[in-house]
């Protein structure tokens, strides 16, 4: 019987060679390295990782090397959604450093339009990325399901029906939740780990920081056909 695909999901880890900006003080690296590190303990498939992976585009060659590095030691494919941070711009820290140029590191907008297919687990993850620092629609036009594993990837902010949004950039709603027909969304935007999605059968889940959330979402898309969703504590030097 084929074994259950595992998903680590991570985002807004907000990398940064400033000590006094990022939230992990002098070893800027911290939070992708926690995190892949959690992928590794938990025998991840894939590695999500949903926008804001840098704290913005303007990062040292030295930092994005260093980056560079984790990522080429991850052992797993790592999936990479750009988000409002650390945008798809011309300067765009994923344009550099070889980021783009890791063979299992798929950059959506960049390495891939929208879409990468893993036929080994009949899986396909989309996602729309942030290609500058505009208002957006993250869930716009949903792909239709062209494999078993449908899973999305959206950077954004959720408001409830009815709501009045707080932010009112990069907004995602119920019905386009729903109109996904994802087996799983991951979101990243919020700092915090929380579902979302009142009233829709979509798994939609941000997974929060690791500096604030302390964990990271571990996914297992299982061979009955069922999705389980389960927060995991991260293990800090």
């Amino acid at each position: 019987m084929a074994s259950d695909i595992v998903l680590v999901h991570s985002s807004d880890l907000h990398v940064d060679d400033d000590p006094h900006q990022g939230p992990y003080g002098q070893d800027g690296t911290t939070g992708l390295r926690v995190v892949l590190a959690a992928a590794r303990a938990h025998r991840a498939d894939y590695v999500l990782l949903v926008g804001d992976i840098f704290d913005n585009n303007r990062q040292s060659a030295a930092i994005v090397a260093q980056c560079a590095a984790l990522l080429a030691k991850a052992g797993r494919p790592v999936i990479v959604l750009p988000g409002n941070h650390d945008p798809l711009t011309p300067d765009s820290v994923w344009r550099r450093g070889g980021l783009d140029r890791l063979p299992h590191v798929h950059i959506l907008g960049l390495t891939h339009a929208q879409t990468v297919h893993f036929p080994g687990h009949d899986l396909e993850i989309w996602g729309h990325a942030h290609v500058d620092y505009n208002d957006m629609a993250p869930l716009r036009e949903p792909r239709l399901r062209s494999a078993r594993w449908h899973v999305t990837l959206a950077h954004g902010h959720y408001e409830d029906d009815g709501v009045v949004p707080l932010r009112p950039s990069w907004l995602i709603s119920n019905a386009e939740i729903e109109a996904t027909r994802a087996d799983y969304l991951a979101l990243g935007h919020w700092n915090r780990a929380a579902q979302v999605g009142a009233r829709v059968t979509v798994p939609a889940w941000y997974s929060g920081s690791p500096d604030l959330a302390k964990t990271v979402n571990v996914v297992r898309l299982r061979n009955d056909g069922g999705v389980a969703v389960t927060r995991a504590g991260i293990t800090w030097d």
